[in-house]
């Protein structure tokens, strides 16, 4: 019995092999023939990747389906090759192609004839394929992966949007094409519905599949710079969106219960040890300050002067928690507000307490993005006074960010940039490391969430190096709590400071008031 099954699963993993390597075909000469956009989108998918994994160094990929070993190349580069990567092919001839050399040495190219095949026996943190999931083979590989993912471990697939009308067309060409010439014929892709019930079914948790991409032929080549910057607000434009060119496919193999990701030292640059000062604004965020704190400890202890929690007179048991971290790090500092209540008033106390020569300033719900951190002491460390955390580039990552915040966000710095006569893409973004000469600079006037713009805006004005780095920013998930900010309450006042800013530079005023003046 056990003979009759082991065959029937060896039987099974080659005709899963076969499908899998007609996939890689297909792709391989859609790159080749017709993708002019494809040395871009390597770029744009790897640095997403590396974004929407949170990589840490060490941490082992598999690529299904490589090809050449492209894109696993990049997603290499993108993390410095501090990942261990393997790029499995079915062919035989891009095999030698990267045995021979051509991928870096973190990167072990692999041969396969059946799926899994020769890596039934790994496990990886990490598994990405690119145009792989079809109607004939979604279910039995999205079932392989998951024997080969570590528990907790996630996926990433980039698959064809059946809804995109330039697929619609390509593939009712392709049948004609493959019916009077008996060519071989790709699968048919699928959409988001039959994807997330497979994948419900076979036990992924944590799904997200989501439209992408809106720069793709037959689109012209001259089109590419306005599409690019118009590509994240068609991304999350409601309706439009659905005729995005790809979807990602993104979902996680169940954790064990109570495990915790492993948290490695990434302070790698001497100029900020013992000398960084992180100022955190709170209210209400009891069931995230212990594991946000206990994270920065382990990934940046190093680095921590001091952790500053500011408590903005939350109503649940947030100072108490940091009244207890405080108690087992002395780093951990608690600050306790009076009313009234405002993020503008609660960064202005944290910051008359900083005694670090660098501030870095968080919400407690950027927990998920710690190692992306890295970008901005890299920054810093190369020359850059102020480095901004950038939501809003080519390569950052935005999950279930809402339309409304999006257009105001963009109506906002198209504005200022404008107005200002500077070029910077997300200024309000209240991730920011900085010096303690800029802090000395700056005078926040605002009381709520607006005061985030001034923390960027008045840098940028008075003359500092300011450095955007992109990042990702992944809404709040429900352990998380809800966010307090209202976008129509807080809107007009984020114009108010520009308003504010422009008319005294404009009249030549000084960019900031006093800081012992009220405003």
């Amino acid at each position: 019995m056990d003979a009759l099954l082991k065959e029937i699963r060896e039987r099974r993993g080659r005709q899963l092999g076969e499908a899998l390597k007609e996939q890689e075909y297909f792709r391989a000469q859609y790159w080749q023939e017709k993708d002019y956009f494809l040395p871009l989108r390597l770029e744009w998918r790897a640095r997403m990747t590396r974004h929407l994994f949170h990589l840490f160094p060490d941490e082992s990929i598999l690529e299904i389906g490589c090809s050449k070993g492209q894109w696993s190349d990049k997603i290499s580069e993108s993390n410095g090759h501090a990942n261990k990567i393997c790029a499995a092919t079915f062919d035989p001839s891009d095999y030698e192609k990267m045995s021979d050399g051509g991928v870096p040495d973190n990167i072990e190219p692999v041969l396969l004839d059946a799926f899994p095949g020769a890596l039934a026996d790994r496990k990886f943190d990490y598994i990405v394929g690119w145009n792989l999931l079809t109607d004939d083979n979604c279910g039995p590989l999205l079932l392989e992966v998951k024997k080969l993912l570590k528990p907790g471990g996630r996926l990433l697939f980039f698959d064809a949007n059946p809804w995109n009308p330039y697929y619609i067309m390509r593939r009712f060409l392709a049948r004609v094409v493959s019916f009077v010439l008996k060519k071989r014929e790709e699968g048919d892709s699928l959409n988001r519905i039959d994807l997330f019930t497979i994948l419900s079914e076979v036990g992924y948790t944590g799904i997200k599949i989501l439209p992408y991409d809106f720069v793709y032929p037959p689109i012209p080549k001259f089109f590419l710079w306005p599409l690019q910057n118009l590509s994240l607000i068609l991304e999350n434009f409601p309706f439009v969106r659905n005729f995005a060119g790809a979807l990602y496919i993104f979902a996680q193999k169940p954790p064990v219960e109570g495990a915790k990701r492993k948290m490695p030292n990434l302070a790698k640059h001497e100029i900020f040890k013992g000398k960084v000062s992180i100022v955190v604004p709170c209210r209400n965020e009891e069931d995230n300050i212990p594991s946000l704190v206990e994270n920065l400890l382990a990934c940046y202890g190093d680095y921590i002067h001091e952790i500053i929690l500011v408590d903005d007179n939350s109503r649940d048991k947030t100072a108490e928690i940091a009244t207890v971290l405080g108690e087992k790090d002395s780093r951990v500092r608690l600050i306790r507000r009076e009313m009234p209540n405002g993020v503008g008033r609660a960064l202005r106390d944290g910051y008359d307490a900083v005694t670090g020569e660098f501030v870095l300033t968080m919400d407690c719900d950027f927990q998920h993005i710690l190692p992306e951190f890295t970008g901005l002491f890299d920054a810093v460390q190369k020359g850059a006074d102020v480095a901004i955390g950038s939501r809003f580039s080519r390569d950052s990552v935005l999950l279930n960010y809402a339309f409304t915040k999006i257009l105001a966000n963009r109506g906002f710095h198209i504005i200022a940039n404008l107005l200002l006569g500077k070029h910077f893409r997300d200024a309000t973004n209240n991730l920011k490391l900085m010096k303690r000469k800029v802090l000395d600079s700056i005078h926040l006037e605002s009381n709520d969430f607006a005061a985030n713009s001034e923390t960027g805006l008045q840098p940028i004005l008075l003359g500092y190096n300011v450095k955007e780095v992109p990042v990702s920013w992944i809404n709040r998930s429900v352990d998380m709590g809800f966010s307090s900010f209202n976008l129509f309450k807080t809107g007009p006042n984020y114009l108010r400071v520009l308003v504010r800013l422009i008319g005294r530079k404009w009249r030549g005023k000084a960019i900031t008031l006093p800081k012992n003046k009220k405003k």
